[in-house]
């Protein structure tokens, strides 16, 4: 039987539990919906003791379907107020469906000033481990001590600096596939300030020595689903160019649609002398010198394989999963064209363990409003290392892209729901900028991303509603299962029906696995309701309905036409 494991932080207690029946269709996002409605007051302060911080698996963790050793963390978030799950790679779900582990609860507040870590070790059991030791720790020297400990065998997500500090868009870094390294961010959302509030640096689980066996209905029926997913994602074009490219491969085709951010979301193009420095064929070159990589799986059995392996000029390891987001928000929207430099900020981030897309759009905004000079490299690592020393600006900036602005005065402020808007212009592309306002976790770029449909007229808002309210639905689904990029490129009605009956047994269509999706949207709705959201905190930033773009574009789709999505 799957496994649930409650860890309360102030009696410094691992309760073991069932999983529960009505839980049992739900994964990933769908599952951190369910149990947040259940367990947690929407109402509650986000670092305080009602919040719970929830570690959950996949539908399908366990079973051979690529990416379904994806992990969730969820929780109230600190930054947004909202109910948040992030989503992440690396390998610690492996780890977790070998011992057959579906959730991991953290509940209360520590009464003393002591942190811990978890680790499930190879037999299965749970304990809490004196972590003082390792507080003031990246997460790169974390990881390093608990190979040291366990051994290379292990899946770790660790708590960097920034989570200790609570700060409102701390990460959770989690361990590599392929390196090993905590290249993998649960980034969104700040819940690493969560988990830093219950005083867990981090958590290991070794690989099961007597490893759990998925109960399968049919298992044949799925096993024949799933050799016909394999050979639908990789005949799919765009998985071909993720693995040739990663999200980088986007970067480009944005620029020219003038999607892609430029100085804080100006509305300008970047010139095309300048992309190109940051482009795909700058990283290949670079890579082809140094000995870097790209179609890298973060994840084990992934057949996307869209990471990769960024070296520094030496040779060396520098940093892995350099994202479309990163470079475009550490790079042309700070006026930044330098591959190395956005990749060694990169490090920086993901081992002091906070959110790139925050800190990106958090330090286009320092620059705009004169804190530092555009494209100024040096004054990016000034502001960072003031971040570092929790100076009163540097904790500014660790608080994020609302901060910044409050702290600043800004008036052109790139969030929604206090969250930092991706790499995305809305004013451009339109169907993300309804992805923005109606999703339930602030500025997302994931959960009904228009770039995936090919001859879409970005810029034209007809129709963009309606798709989107389309994509939420598939998105959600595919977010319960495994990663985005890997899912939809099969979710029909040829497959993952036949995959659910396989696992579960019973009747199946796909409107039963779209009900997946559709009841996860309804659950985060009701949760944000309670908590005190309405129609008007989907507007986006007044400054994208005023100012316009090089292509003469304006965010010109009303609250009213929203409501044109019949879920939302």
């Amino acid at each position: 039987m799957a496994k649930v494991f409650r860890i309360n932080t102030r009696e410094k207690t691992v309760t073991a539990e069932n999983f529960k029946e009505e839980y049992k269709f739900f994964g990933n996002r769908g599952l951190t919906a369910k149990f947040l409605n259940d367990e947690v007051n929407p109402k509650c302060d986000p670092l305080g003791a009602e919040n719970k911080l929830l570690v959950c698996t996949s539908i399908f963790g366990g079973t051979p379907l690529s990416t379904a050793n994806r992990v969730s963390f969820g929780a109230k978030s600190p930054l947004t107020g909202t109910i948040k799950e992030s989503n992440v790679g690396g390998n610690l779900g492996l780890y977790l469906n070998q011992h057959g582990i579906k959730m991991i609860i953290f509940e209360d507040l520590p009464a003393d000033d002591s942190w811990y870590y978890v680790l499930i070790n190879k037999e299965g059991k749970v304990e809490l481990l004196p972590a003082d030791d390792y507080l003031g720790l990246g997460t790169y020297k974390f990881i390093e001590k608990m190979y040291e400990l366990y051994g290379e065998k292990i899946g770790v997500a660790a708590l960097g600096v920034a989570g200790e500090r609570k700060y409102n868009v701390a990460s959770i870094m989690v361990s590599d596939g392929q390196t090993g390294y905590p290249t993998r961010a649960a980034g969104r959302g700040g819940l690493g300030a969560v988990l830093g509030a219950k005083q867990i640096k981090g958590i290991v689980v070794e690989a099961a020595a007597n490893r759990y066996q998925v109960p399968y209905a049919d298992k044949e029926r799925f096993d024949q689903a799933n050799k016909k997913f394999v050979t639908a994602v990789l005949n799919d074009d765009e998985t071909k160019g993720l693995n040739a490219a990663g999200t980088h491969g986007i970067l480009e085709p944005n620029a020219a649609l003038n999607i892609l951010p430029v100085r804080n979301f100006s509305g300008e193009f970047a010139a095309k002398e300048d992309i190109e420095k940051v482009g795909v064929d700058a990283l290949h070159r670079l890579n082809a010198e140094r000995g870097g990589k790209t179609g890298q799986p973060c994840q084990p059995g992934c057949l996307v394989k869209c990471a990769n392996i960024y070296n520094d000029s030496d040779g060396n390891f520098l940093t892995g999963g350099l994202e479309y987001e990163t470079i475009a928000l550490c790079g042309p929207n700070c006026d930044i064209y330098d591959l190395d430099f956005i990749a060694k900020v990169d490090r920086i981030l993901d081992d002091f363990g906070i959110d790139t897309i925050d800190i990106g759009d958090a330090l286009a905004v320092c620059m705009e409003n004169g804190k530092i000079a555009w494209g100024d490299q040096e004054g990016v690592l000034a502001l960072l290392d003031e971040m570092f020393k929790g100076t009163e600006f540097g904790n500014a900036l660790g608080n994020g892209t609302a901060a910044v602005c409050e702290y600043l005065g800004a008036k052109r402020v790139p969030t929604v729901k206090g969250q930092a808007i991706p790499a995305y212009d809305p004013r451009t592309m339109k169907g993300q900028g309804v992805t923005y306002s109606v999703t339930a976790m602030g500025a997302d770029h994931t959960t009904g991303n228009t770039i995936v449909i090919p001859d879409l007229d970005h810029a034209a808002k007809e129709g963009k509603v309606q798709i989107v309210s389309e994509l939420q639905v598939g998105s959600a689904v595919a977010d319960n299962i495994g990663c985005i990029f890997c899912v939809t490129k099969a979710l029909n009605p040829e497959l993952f029906p036949e995959m659910f009956a396989g696992l579960f047994g019973g009747e199946w269509d796909m409107d039963k696995v779209l009900q997946i999706g559709v009841q996860t949207l309804l659950l985060e709705k009701k949760f944000n309701e309670a908590a005190g959201f309405t129609d008007e905190d989907k507007k986006l930033p007044e400054f994208f309905s005023t100012e316009k773009t090089a292509t003469d574009q304006v965010w010109n789709i009303t609250l009213e036409e929203l409501k044109e999505a019949e879920l939302f």
